[in-house]
């Protein structure tokens, strides 16, 4: 019975201990932390962009043949799947990319097929949501941000998407498009484990709780499990208002009663207003 007393008050002191660095964590050090983070996590999102400028165009070779000598890519959407996957398949630079979504879409801006198991684009227009990428139809490698429910990452919560487009030309003329890109919900998850495998390399006893964010203006994406109250406290503190001409900013923030640390670091590559974020708690 001593034993056990013993044992008990043992654990209730460890977790007194615990909830005492938990509230006396000092927010203003999170903050520093979070934007050593952000700083880390910019210049892969960056490359991640010129990887995608520079093997999307490689692909027009493999969907040529669709519409060349009168034939119509729309009429044949498994054989635009073949197209995509082969594309992928046979493409070093395509292999390498982090997109989470592949595209053939004809001229006039409808989804004829992606790669995804359940294809809810087929059959959209994408022009509607990324009119921006009208301007592939011309002859150039184009990019765009938008919003369209059937390519979003995650249910129940508000995602986006960043894609591009590169021209696909048969018979000297644009006949449809190759798109790549990914859902922000699917791609900050890329970010985040990144993150984390960074922190484990530091091998530091006590994890931090991090969340990241991509900032697009005044909307702000999470992770599938991150959850929306966080995101919703990001956008209302309106980071992009902050940073202006700024490359960086930090502060500190208060979420449930909960002390975080909380930075953003701008990501040109991925539009001007564009921002990593990353939420630091200490635990």
């Amino acid at each position: 019975m001593r034993n056990n007393s013993l044992k008990f008050l043992w654990l209730q002191t460890l977790i007194g201990a615990v909830a005492l660095s938990a509230c006396t964590a000092d927010p203003k050090k999170s903050a520093e932390l979070a934007l050593e983070h952000a700083a880390f996590l910019a210049p892969p999102a960056a490359k991640d962009v010129v990887e995608v400028r520079t093997a999307l165009p490689q692909g027009e070779p493999y969907f040529q043949s669709l519409w060349k000598d009168g034939h119509d890519a729309s009429l044949d959407p498994e054989a635009a799947l073949d197209a995509l996957n082969k594309a992928r398949n046979k493409v070093q630079d395509l292999r390498l990319v982090k997109s989470t979504l592949f595209a053939l879409v004809s001229a006039d801006g409808k989804v004829i097929r992606t790669d995804q198991s359940q294809d809810m684009m087929a059959g959209k227009n994408l022009f509607e949501t990324f009119g921006a990428l009208r301007e592939a139809v011309s002859g150039k490698y184009t990019e765009a941000r938008g919003s369209m429910p059937e390519a979003r990452g995650v249910e129940g919560k508000p995602d986006g998407q960043w894609l591009a487009a590169a021209p696909v030309s048969a018979d000297g003329k644009v006949r449809g498009l190759y798109v790549s890109g990914w859902s922000w919900a699917l791609y900050t998850h890329r970010l985040e484990s990144a993150l984390q495998g960074h922190l484990i390399d530091l091998d530091k006893r006590d994890k931090p709780l991090v969340y990241v964010f991509v900032v697009v203006g005044k909307q702000a994406f999470g992770a599938r499990i991150t959850p929306l109250v966080n995101s919703e406290a990001i956008e209302k503190l309106d980071p992009m208002s902050h940073l202006g001409d700024a490359d960086s900013y930090s502060t500190t923030l208060e979420i449930t009663g909960r002390q975080f640390g909380v930075a953003f670091k701008k990501v040109p590559e991925l539009g001007p207003d564009v921002a990593i974020g990353v939420l630091r708690s200490e635990t």
